[in-house]
């Protein structure tokens, strides 16, 4: 046991010094103090498919940003409620001439359900600046400006955002915020947009692409990038196309960074708790590359350092251990830590940051039931489709 605490430790401290260097370099998009010197055509582009309880929010989000030249476009992906009929209530009561609704075409073959959409809304845009976001996100006044600014002053070729996550339910306390902690203490940030200065120089093209994460919930690409990296079609049949999108920018030589979106973009991906697990379970081993060693091994990782040492404290106190009591209540505490760091952060409950062994055991049997999905040969199911 004790050797396994020290392995523990170690992790910890390693994963603590990612937090506390994510916590002080990682930037937000902007805090609208300044305009950006010039005003390109924005698109903003937004796929939808049975959406009617948030897209209002969404669109009337986008329509009254303080940055005027720009253009909504919302995709009617085939939804079956009363998606459309909003949007079409919104364009006739809105003076914003630039926002229209396109009524979107049969999914071909080998396409997935949103690469599909986003794809044809490209093909409508005009702008210069092409962003694309989620129809459950929604964006603050300057959220737009700020991007404009963040493109000339950086001099980037395409960005993402992550939004800051709105938590109503318990479920959503629990599990969603996983996802942030696993990104903001194992990714040092600051290496999404830069090489790391200490790798040698021949190294760095070969790693580059470890460094890199998108969310689709808000990504953004200058047209010329966005055109030369062979947009959402050479992503049309991959789940986590934000992530493969932004491999192919920084593949490509084009300048990438990621920003947080407290003050700027919100966003509420699930409601309900039977959402979250189709939301995940989804996804989730295509996080890993479909690779199930690798997979399973970060199940055990996982096991290991967040649940064994509050297997192990319960060992030590029967054995009056007081070894082991130590070591174990050390990791258990720099969990702790590390939560109330991150739901701080956040804006979120901290409270629930002590339940996060809870969220490492609701993942562990998501994987469960994810290796049981690929090796029953079952589809996953997301807004009506089936997911291959």
């Amino acid at each position: 046991m004790i050797y396994a605490l020290y392995i523990v430790l170690a992790y910890l401290l390693f994963t603590s010094i990612v937090l506390t260097r994510n916590r002080i370099s990682f930037r937000k998009l902007g805090d609208g103090s300044h305009n950006p010197h010039q005003t390109p055509l924005v698109s903003v582009c937004i796929p939808a498919r049975n959406e009617e309880s948030v897209i209002r929010r969404c669109v009337d989000s986008v329509v009254n940003q303080t940055y005027r030249n720009i253009e909504v476009l919302i995709l009617n992906d085939s939804s079956t409620d009363r998606t459309a009929p909003i949007v079409q209530k919104i364009i006739k009561n809105s003076e914003n001439t630039n926002l229209s609704l396109i009524d979107g075409k049969p999914r071909p073959d080998g396409w997935l359900g949103k690469p599909w959409a986003c794809d044809q809304l490209s093909k409508n845009a005009t702008g210069s600046i092409l962003v694309f976001i989620d129809a459950d996100t929604w964006l603050e006044p300057k959220t737009i400006s700020n991007l404009v600014q963040r493109f000339e002053n950086d001099n980037l070729d395409a960005l993402t955002v992550w939004p800051h996550q709105q938590l109503v339910s318990f479920w959503e306390k629990v599990v969603v915020p996983q996802v942030y902690y696993a990104l903001f203490t194992l990714l040092p940030t600051m290496y999404v947009g830069r090489d790391p200065r200490w790798m040698p120089t021949f190294m760095r093209p070969y790693f580059r692409n470890s460094f890199v994460a998108g969310c689709g919930q808000f990504l953004a690409f200058k047209r010329e990038c966005y055109v030369s990296i062979g947009g959402h079609h050479t992503v049309k049949n991959k789940i986590v196309e934000d992530v493969e999108l932004a491999k192919s920018v920084k593949k490509n030589g084009f300048r990438y960074d990621m920003f947080h979106g407290n003050e700027n973009v919100s966003c509420r991906m699930y409601t309900r708790h039977a959402e979250i697990v189709s939301g995940f379970r989804k996804n989730f081993l295509v996080g890993f590359n479909n690779n199930i060693p690798f997979f399973v091994a970060s199940a055990l990782l996982h096991l290991l350092v967040f649940i064994a040492p509050v297997v192990f404290l319960g060992l030590g106190i029967l054995s009056a251990d007081i070894a082991v009591i130590a070591l174990s209540l050390a990791a258990i505490l720099i969990v702790f830590i590390q939560n109330i760091v991150l739901y701080t952060w956040n804006r979120w409950d901290p409270v629930f940051g002590l339940l996060h062994v809870l969220g490492v055991l609701w993942f562990q049997s998501l994987g469960i039931l994810v290796l049981k999905d690929r090796i029953l040969g079952r589809k996953a199911i997301w807004k009506g489709r089936e997911i291959n």
